[in-house]
């Protein structure tokens, strides 16, 4: 079969690699319909984030269940299915308390010595614990395929930001960073019933994707021209819940610049800037709380999974860009030169 992987900075090629096939009771091999590529793909892109040589990549994919180990209960050649971006087993005290990321048997796509999810199929260990069942008719409904593809990761890590944050319906949030990710965290606050949303961004398309989603204000300045600008609209007080969504020390330190007092700043970007934006004095003579990091995104598909297939959300529209899996270098390529939100896989 063919697939991702990853040679170096600026080196993404398709290669053939072997086949996935059941190697534990508890695994599934699923052949993907539908993947992606991530905003965080992109740091081992740009050499930031270290990988070996001819390494897997990739974590969100949608596909349909072809084999099962002899353990394999909830699911069945023929099924289909969306992965959360970290597989589990389920069962643990971390599933079972909602935290799958922290699971001890668990992993990501694309470690080493895993399957990525840029490839025509994946060998999913704890298929029971890890994926998620979908509407067989929906595997050919084009319209819905992205939507249920943004379940992996970008929906669910906007919805955990918001959770972090303690959106709660009234209230003014503000959305730091107009990536995939921050896109979803404004769908996210929308959803759970924000009465403001404060988008920072600046590049057009993704703003207007922000308003469809519920942004009330674009700011597009940043550092210190943003924290007047949010300050400016909230009246001088900041918003109640803040979502970071980059992941740079500058992003974290607007976050809790425009954090009201006794507000809120969930940060779901994956750090690749050092920690000096977090400013624990600011904090905490201002009682502004910090939480979030990787999102359980297993713990939340299913309730998310019900508003997608009712049409009350529409994460898809964060991806504006389909390739099939020899476009894939290229997909790699627009979205570094931020020609391209985030690109989706048909295979």
């Amino acid at each position: 079969m063919r697939a991702t992987v990853i040679h170096g900075p600026d080196d993404i090629r398709i290669e053939e690699v072997p086949d996935p096939v059941v190697q534990r009771p508890t695994d599934a091999v699923v052949r993907v319909v539908n993947a992606c590529i991530c905003g965080s793909d992109l740091w081992a892109y740009r050499g930031v984030a270290a990988r070996e040589a001819g390494q897997r990549i990739g974590h969100e994919f949608l596909g349909i269940v072809e084999e099962t180990g002899s353990e394999v209960t909830g699911f069945a050649r023929g099924d289909f299915v969306v992965a959360p971006f970290v597989w589990s087993d389920g069962t643990c005290d971390h599933c079972r308390e909602g935290l799958h990321t922290s699971c001890p048997q668990g992993g990501f796509w694309g470690s080493v010595g895993s399957d990525g999810g840029q490839g025509e199929a994946v060998r999913v260990p704890f298929a029971d614990g890890t994926l998620v069942k979908l509407p067989k008719e929906a595997a050919t409904d084009q319209a819905l395929l992205p939507s249920l593809l943004a379940l992996s990761d970008v929906m669910a890590t906007g919805h955990h930001a918001a959770l972090a944050a303690r959106v709660r319906p009234g209230a003014t949030v503000a959305v730091v960073g107009d990536g995939a990710v921050g896109l979803c965290g404004v769908l996210a606050a929308k959803r759970l019933g924000a009465e403001r949303i404060i988008a920072l961004g600046r590049h057009e398309l993704r703003t207007s994707i922000a308003r469809k989603f519920g942004a009330t204000d674009v700011v597009a300045e940043r550092g210190e021209a943003a924290i007047e600008a949010v300050r400016e609209l909230t009246g001088g007080q900041g918003a109640h819940a803040v979502l970071e969504a980059v992941g740079t020390e500058e992003s974290m330190r607007t976050a809790i610049s425009i954090a009201r007092d006794g507000g809120a700043v969930g940060y779901v970007g994956v750090p690749h800037g050092g920690s000096a934006g977090v400013d624990i004095g600011q904090m905490f003579d201002r009682n502004v709380s910090l939480g979030g990091g990787v999102a359980p995104a297993r713990a939340y598909i299913p309730e998310l999974l019900a508003d997608v297939l009712s049409g009350r959300i529409e994460p898809g529209l964060v991806f504006d860009r389909t390739v099939g899996l020899d476009g894939v270098p290229d997909g790699y390529r627009a979205m570094h030169e931020r020609s391209a939100l985030k690109v989706r896989i048909e295979f």
